[in-house]
């Protein structure tokens, strides 16, 4: 279930160097989808300020999202915990389910290059 985060499987692909270029690289062949939001974000975020201070940040966030869209099964299921979270009328259970994608997060996170 959240091993995809850890150890992906031989049809994802691995993660790239990190740094924005060959993060964009892979988003641009692996997960298309991503692409604009991505080019946006960088726009607004790195570009149109001409500032690298908010660099970290922002690649944290997009190597986490690469991580996890590069896994249709892990993708999928994070769809699935959002989407069971937002119907749940228990709160425990809600909080339960937003745990595990967090964690899930966390762990797409902190994955290496060719990983």
């Amino acid at each position: 279930m959240t091993a995809h985060a850890a150890e992906p499987t031989p049809t994802v692909p691995p993660m790239p160097e990190r740094n924005p270029k060959a993060l964009r690289a892979a988003i641009a062949r692996h997960t298309p989808q991503l692409l604009p939001d991505f080019d946006e974000h960088w726009k607004r975020a790195i570009a149109d300020t001409y500032d690298i201070g908010p660099l970290p940040a922002f690649m944290t966030r997009w190597w986490g999202e690469y991580a996890i869209a590069r896994d249709p099964e892990l993708d999928a299921h994070m769809a699935d915990l959002h989407h069971r979270a937002t119907e749940s009328t228990d709160l425990a259970e809600a909080k339960v389910l937003l745990e595990e994608a967090s964690m899930i997060r966390h762990r797409a996170r902190d994955l290496e290059p060719g990983r």
